[in-house]
This record gives C-alpha cells, structure tokens and sequence, in this order.
C-alpha cells in the first residue's frame, strides 16, 4: 500500500484502530488515479472549519477531496474525512461504520479518478461506482 497514507487527527481514541482496507490498491489501480494519497481524519469541527475556508460552504460534510494530480508542487493529493460525520451516517443508514468509512473511502477515490456527484444523474453514477468499488473491496 505505498501509494497511500493514512493520519487520524480525531481527539476519541475509539478511531485509533482504524486502518486503510485490503483491496483498496486495486480500486486505486482501476480508477488510473495519478498520484498518491493520503487520507486525514479528523473530527466534524475540523472538517467544518475546512469547508468554511477552502469552499465557502457553512455545513458538516463527511469528505473534502483536494486533486492535485495536476499540480506539480504536490506529491499526492489529499482526502480528508470527519469520522464523526461517518459515524453518524452509519446510524443513519443502518450500515457498519466501517461499511461507511469504507464508502468514503472510495468515494473520494472517485472524484480523484475524474468522477463528479453535482447533479442527480452525476450522484447515481457515483453512487452505482461506489458499489462498483465495495464489492471489489470484498471480493480482494
């Protein structure tokens, strides 16, 4: 797994355990993503904080995905994740928290990989890709 990193930055040590999933080279591989990446995770706040300064958004989010596969100055690109914002959305969905951190995961691989979720018919593509992409997880 050397084209990732991964730094927890959440104050609850019930997060310390958590680790990048087995297969997640080969989704990395299939979607042609260009640099590495090192995913960050860090509490709501942090994230809030985040979406206020770089995209002018006041709301939680669960990721922010910085591409710089483009940018020569940067050796990888950067997706940041609220564990807090995962751990809810988990409840919500009635799903295992690492199903959805899993989800997230990948879900910001997508947009490294040239997929967008703006529109509806964009967020039914993500949607179907993330499937796409668990199931590899599982089958790895």
């Amino acid at each position: 797994m050397n084209n990732f990193k991964l730094i927890i930055q959440h104050n609850s040590l019930r997060y310390s355990g958590i680790s990048l999933p087995t297969g997640i080279d080969a989704c990395f591989n299939q979607l042609n993503i260009e640099k590495p990446i090192c995913f960050i995770l860090l509490d709501d706040e942090a994230l809030l904080k985040m979406n206020r300064e770089l995209l002018q958004h006041d709301y939680y989010t669960d990721i922010i995905t910085l591409d710089y596969s483009d940018d020569q100055d940067y050796t990888h690109s950067e997706i940041y994740i609220s564990l807090d914002r995962v751990a809810e959305n988990a409840k919500n969905f009635n799903v295992p928290f690492e199903n959805e951190l899993h989800r997230v995961f990948i879900h910001g691989m997508l947009h490294l990989g040239g997929f967008n979720d703006k529109s509806e018919e964009e967020k039914e593509i993500m949607r179907a890709q993330e499937d796409h992409y668990l199931a590899l997880l599982r089958s790895t």
